[in-house]
């Protein structure tokens, strides 16, 4: 496994990132720690969590197997869900965010987090009054580095902007969504990151198992995200998706490795990537994921793969401007 530079923090993490969102909910306890040693077993440093995952569990979950070792480990959790009926037990004003790192340090039983993400952009409040709350924790100590996920490129760069006016601490790392069939962030946000020298640790590599090697057009197999919950549904939705799905997995099998781990690899060799976060229920299910690092993805592979799915139109729209 190797280790990739974190943005410009010059911490180093491993070239996958483990994403605990099943540990409490799909994974019970005895799970989540086979899970975490298969990782570990593997070279994985670095683990991602969410406060809002399994309402608090799978942090819990987390500290607890961290606790041996937690300095050799790259941690993370985000704010901004509710974590309780209160009016005020979620967004990202001040309050919430010194409560919510309190909260998630206890949980986790640890002193710090490396990268504390906003979870999403808060459209309720001025974007000056969440960056004043990540300021307060990173300057307390409680917060080392600080991260968005799920924010667009004009959201990421309007903080920026104000962070460096003002002199406070800037996002160094960006969470988007990014995988063959869901690829907006190739527009702008993987390009701001390069320009900027963030960090970039993407999530659904594998398109909620759509890409998993069980899906084609009119298969949607029971018993899986894209089946079962409402979310995967409609964000996988379309028709050409499963098409695209379909060619995918044929490419992989002629290929002659399993759609899973050539998914998690196509994503990773993204230039602005700096580690797709993988996850999994069943140490079964990860197994392909954690083979990913083992794939030799040249430029050459990487284009004909993208050549399955949709390119995205460039930001300005002007196609004539695209590259080949």
């Amino acid at each position: 496994m190797r280790l990739k530079p974190l943005g410009q923090t010059g911490v180093q993490v491993s070239q996958l990132c483990f994403g605990t969102m099943s540990f409490g909910g799909d994974a019970d306890e005895a799970t989540s720690g086979r899970l975490y040693g298969a990782c570990r077993d593997a070279g994985i440093n670095f683990f991602d969590c969410a406060d809002v995952y399994s309402s608090g569990a799978a942090e819990t979950i987390l500290g607890k197997l961290i606790a041996h070792e937690r300095d050799e480990l790259v941690i993370t959790s985000k704010v901004h869900g509710k974590m309780g009926s209160d009016a005020n037990s979620g967004g990202t004003n001040r309050r919430h965010v010194a409560r919510a790192v309190e909260a998630s340090l206890k949980r986790m039983n640890t002193d710090r987090l490396d990268v504390y993400f906003v979870h999403r952009f808060d459209d309720t409040l001025p974007l000056e009054e969440t960056l004043r709350g990540l300021e307060d924790v990173v300057r307390a100590g409680k917060v080392l580095y600080l991260g968005a996920s799920n924010y667009a490129a004009w959201q990421v760069a309007k903080a920026l902007g104000i962070s460096e006016r003002r002199g406070w601490s800037r996002f160094d790392v960006l969470q988007p969504m990014y995988n063959l069939v869901k690829r907006q962030a190739e527009a702008e946000i993987l390009p701001l990151a390069k320009s900027e020298g963030l960090g970039v640790i993407s999530y659904s590599p594998v398109g909620g198992g759509l890409l998993s090697g069980k899906f084609r057009p009119g298969v949607k197999p029971e018993g899986t995200r894209l089946s079962d919950n409402s979310m995967y549904a409609a964000r996988y939705g379309e028709d050409w998706v499963y098409e695209v799905a379909e060619r995918f997995t044929v490419f992989a099998e002629e290929m002659g490795v399993h759609p899973v781990s050539l998914a998690v690899a196509w994503v990773g060799a993204h230039d602005a990537i700096t580690a797709p976060i993988i996850g999994a229920r069943n140490p079964e299910q990860l197994a392909p994921a954690l083979k990913a690092a083992e794939i030799q993805m040249t430029a050459e592979l990487r284009k004909e793969i993208a050549n399955l799915s949709r390119t995205p139109p460039p930001a300005n729209d002007r196609l004539e401007d695209q590259k080949g």
